[in-house]
């Protein structure tokens, strides 16, 4: 393997690895989105529909 064929190849895997690294850590250090429930929300609903069989 000639020399530029290495610089080619060392400099390609080296971006894609700082990619991947990058949003690894983008996915472990985001906070989690705070998402409403639905389950909750209802707490104030007093009539049910009724089941059909």
């Amino acid at each position: 393997m000639n020399t530029e064929a290495l610089i080619t190849m060392l400099v390609t895997q080296g971006i894609v690895i700082s990619f991947a690294v990058y949003f690894f850590f983008r996915v472990l250090t985001t906070p989690p989105k705070q998402e409403p429930d639905s389950f909750s929300e209802n707490d104030d609903v007093v009539v049910r529909q009724p089941e059909n069989d």
